[in-house]
């Protein structure tokens, strides 16, 4: 496929007084995997909507090459394969049927054949879509998307509430599309989703880029760093005073200890635990992950 590039340029999308996008500029290289993280509300859903043609932004420009999106919504919206979080298909019909249905849509397609065979979706072709999984829907949603052989995919929290064996297909069938020239634009609230697949990253939060880079870039510019981890029944808090100790936090039954010097840090929790009678328990020590390095940006959890 020719080399391309998806820019936003200055990108702003209102709602009343709430801005959901504000002033977003970006660009994606073609051919690429790129993922948009932030948690709840940071203007994802609605970034991609602008960019695939079906909101217009109130300020900036959207382009795919040298086409402008913006101007030109029809024309991007025959080059974009498109899955929004939640696909609403007619119930009765079958699988086949669903896809000869869109199919019959655009003048550049793909053979009906050939999407039930790459999504594996061959013994449930003749099932009708109230009987199909949440695997099974996500793959035909997916199928949808890819009829019209687009040049860009957009996936909106493609595995959300998919089970790990479904999860795990579905990102061979990302990969794959990468492999095949697309370029694949992905908002996740999965961690390990956006490590394995995107080959860039951007964190937004309230409609605003923090940073963007490759997951070892932005782990290393804003992380550069050791995770220890203790259980909370060993009473360890902030007035502890520990060594070389960044920031600490409670997660469920753990405290987190982000630290500048691992072994110090070790160090200073051995002597107190020592003095005060305490026995660590649960004790682990990690790298950092891209969540650390989104609280660190944002001071919130991804699922808030």
């Amino acid at each position: 496929m020719q080399e391309k590039a998806l820019r936003l340029e200055n990108v702003t999308k209102r709602y009343g007084s709430v801005t959901a996008v504000d002033n977003l500029t970006l660009t994606v290289p073609s051919g690429i995997v790129f993922g948009l993280l932030g948690p709840n509300g940071a203007g994802k859903t609605t970034t991609l909507e602008v960019v695939e043609g079906l909101r217009r932004p109130d300020e900036g420009l959207v382009w795919w090459g040298d086409l402008d999106v913006t101007r030109h919504p029809d024309l991007a919206r025959s080059r974009f394969g498109v899955q929004l979080q939640t696909s609403a298909f007619f119930e009765l019909l079958t699988v086949r049927e669903t896809l000869e249905l869109f199919h019959s849509f655009y003048r550049r397609r793909l053979p009906v054949p050939e999407l039930v065979s790459r999504l594996g979706l061959e013994e449930k072709q003749n099932a009708r879509v109230d009987g199909l999984s949440g695997g099974q829907r996500q793959r035909l949603a997916l199928a949808v998307a890819l009829v019209n052989d687009p040049e860009v995919v957009f996936l909106d929290e493609p595995s959300a509430g998919l089970d790990p064996q479904a999860r795990h297909n579905l990102w061979e069938i990302i990969l794959g599309l990468k492999a095949e020239g697309r370029t694949v634009v992905l908002t996740t609230h999965y961690m390990d989703e956006a490590e394995f697949l995107a080959d860039r990253l951007a964190i937004i939060d309230r409609g605003r880029v923090l940073d963007e880079g490759t997951p070892r870039e932005l782990i290393q510019r804003h992380m550069p760093v050791a995770v220890v981890e203790v259980s909370r029944s060993v009473g360890v808090n902030s007035s502890v005073g520990l060594p070389a100790v960044r920031r600490m936090e409670e997660r469920d039954e753990v405290t987190m200890l982000v630290s500048d010097r691992l072994e110090d840090t070790l160090v200073g929790l051995v002597n107190w635990a020592q003095c005060e009678g305490r026995t660590i328990a649960g004790l682990t020590t990690r790298n950092a992950t891209l969540e650390d390095v989104f609280l660190e940006l944002t001071g919130r959890s991804l699922r808030e």
